[in-house]
Protein backbone atom coordinates (compact mmCIF):
# COMPACT_ATOMS: atom_id res chain seq x y z
CA UNK A 1 0.00 0.00 0.00
CA UNK A 2 1.12 3.25 -0.88
CA UNK A 3 1.76 6.11 1.52
CA UNK A 4 3.46 8.65 2.86
CA UNK A 5 4.70 9.81 6.90
CA UNK A 6 4.53 12.70 7.96
CA UNK A 7 6.66 13.53 11.36
CA UNK A 8 5.64 16.68 13.57
CA UNK A 9 2.38 17.13 12.13
CA UNK A 10 0.39 19.77 13.13
CA UNK A 11 -2.85 18.50 12.21
CA UNK A 12 -1.38 15.13 14.44
CA UNK A 13 -0.36 17.65 17.18
CA UNK A 14 -4.07 19.03 17.18
CA UNK A 15 -5.19 15.86 17.60
CA UNK A 16 -3.01 15.12 20.58
CA UNK A 17 -4.47 17.63 22.20
CA UNK A 18 -7.76 17.02 21.51
CA UNK A 19 -7.48 13.46 22.37
CA UNK A 20 -5.11 14.28 25.71
CA UNK A 21 -2.59 11.96 24.32
CA UNK A 22 1.45 11.56 24.55
CA UNK A 23 1.53 10.64 20.79
CA UNK A 24 -0.76 10.13 18.40
CA UNK A 25 -0.98 9.11 14.33
CA UNK A 26 -4.14 10.04 12.29
CA UNK A 27 -4.36 9.77 8.57
CA UNK A 28 -5.23 12.52 6.14
CA UNK A 29 -5.86 10.74 2.18
CA UNK A 30 -3.06 8.69 1.91
CA UNK A 31 -0.41 10.56 4.46
CA UNK A 32 0.06 9.25 8.02
CA UNK A 33 0.34 12.16 10.07
CA UNK A 34 2.45 12.10 13.49
CA UNK A 35 2.98 13.73 16.41
CA UNK A 36 5.18 12.96 19.47
CA UNK A 37 6.07 9.95 18.09
CA UNK A 38 9.49 9.22 15.30
CA UNK A 39 9.03 7.42 12.21
CA UNK A 40 11.01 5.30 12.88
CA UNK A 41 9.46 4.16 16.16
CA UNK A 42 6.03 4.21 14.72
CA UNK A 43 7.01 1.48 11.90
CA UNK A 44 8.44 -0.69 14.23
CA UNK A 45 4.94 -1.00 15.91
CA UNK A 46 3.29 -3.30 13.55
CA UNK A 47 -0.25 -2.91 14.96
CA UNK A 48 -0.48 0.33 15.54
CA UNK A 49 1.14 0.40 11.56
CA UNK A 50 -2.21 -1.77 10.53
CA UNK A 51 -4.80 0.21 12.39
CA UNK A 52 -3.27 3.22 10.51
CA UNK A 53 -2.98 1.37 6.99
CA UNK A 54 -7.20 0.72 7.49
CA UNK A 55 -7.87 4.32 8.01
CA UNK A 56 -5.92 4.43 4.33
CA UNK A 57 -7.91 2.36 2.85
CA UNK A 58 -11.32 3.69 4.65
CA UNK A 59 -10.17 6.50 2.28
CA UNK A 60 -9.41 5.18 -0.61
CA UNK A 61 -12.65 3.10 -0.38
CA UNK A 62 -15.41 6.13 0.39
CA UNK A 63 -13.19 8.96 -1.35
CA UNK A 64 -11.40 12.27 0.61
CA UNK A 65 -14.08 14.13 1.75
CA UNK A 66 -16.87 11.92 1.81
CA UNK A 67 -15.12 9.70 4.60
CA UNK A 68 -14.07 12.84 6.28
CA UNK A 69 -17.96 13.66 6.56
CA UNK A 70 -18.85 9.87 7.08
CA UNK A 71 -16.17 9.94 10.23
CA UNK A 72 -17.01 13.37 11.76
CA UNK A 73 -20.79 12.12 11.54
CA UNK A 74 -20.01 9.05 13.48
CA UNK A 75 -17.97 10.54 15.93
CA UNK A 76 -20.81 13.22 16.70
CA UNK A 77 -23.48 10.23 16.95
CA UNK A 78 -21.30 7.61 19.38
CA UNK A 79 -18.48 8.96 20.07
CA UNK A 80 -14.65 8.62 18.92
CA UNK A 81 -13.98 5.42 20.30
CA UNK A 82 -17.24 3.47 19.85
CA UNK A 83 -17.07 5.38 15.73
CA UNK A 84 -17.35 1.91 13.56
CA UNK A 85 -14.09 3.23 11.50
CA UNK A 86 -11.88 3.60 14.33
CA UNK A 87 -13.59 -0.52 15.86
CA UNK A 88 -12.37 -1.55 12.57
CA UNK A 89 -8.98 0.07 12.96
CA UNK A 90 -8.37 -1.21 16.08
CA UNK A 91 -9.33 -4.48 15.08
CA UNK A 92 -6.93 -4.32 12.25
CA UNK A 93 -4.75 -3.51 14.66
CA UNK A 94 -4.66 -6.34 16.65
CA UNK A 95 -4.97 -8.99 14.09
CA UNK A 96 -0.86 -9.41 14.14
CA UNK A 97 -1.09 -10.23 17.75
CA UNK A 98 -2.25 -13.09 17.06
CA UNK A 99 1.09 -14.57 15.60
CA UNK A 100 2.84 -13.49 18.63
CA UNK A 101 4.40 -15.84 21.09
CA UNK A 102 2.38 -15.24 24.52
CA UNK A 103 5.43 -13.54 26.33
CA UNK A 104 5.66 -11.23 23.48
CA UNK A 105 1.86 -10.62 23.61
CA UNK A 106 1.84 -10.05 27.17
CA UNK A 107 4.71 -7.25 26.67
CA UNK A 108 3.31 -5.68 24.00
CA UNK A 109 0.04 -5.38 26.17
CA UNK A 110 -0.97 -1.51 26.45
CA UNK A 111 -1.01 0.04 29.89
CA UNK A 112 -4.52 2.19 30.00
CA UNK A 113 -2.14 4.92 31.17
CA UNK A 114 -0.56 5.32 27.63
CA UNK A 115 -3.74 5.03 25.97
CA UNK A 116 -6.03 7.17 27.55
CA UNK A 117 -9.58 6.83 26.58
CA UNK A 118 -11.49 10.08 24.74
CA UNK A 119 -13.04 11.92 26.24
CA UNK A 120 -15.73 12.27 24.89
CA UNK A 121 -17.05 8.66 25.44
CA UNK A 122 -20.77 8.84 25.88
CA UNK A 123 -22.20 7.23 29.61
CA UNK A 124 -24.74 5.69 30.22
CA UNK A 125 -27.38 7.16 32.52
Amino acid sequence: MDFKVVERSPFARIARIVLKSKNVAMVLGKSIHLSGVSREVFLKDEGWVAHELCHIRQFREHGYLRFLWLYLLESMRVGYYNNKYEVEARLEGMKHRRHMSPALRAASTIEPTDAPLPADTRREE
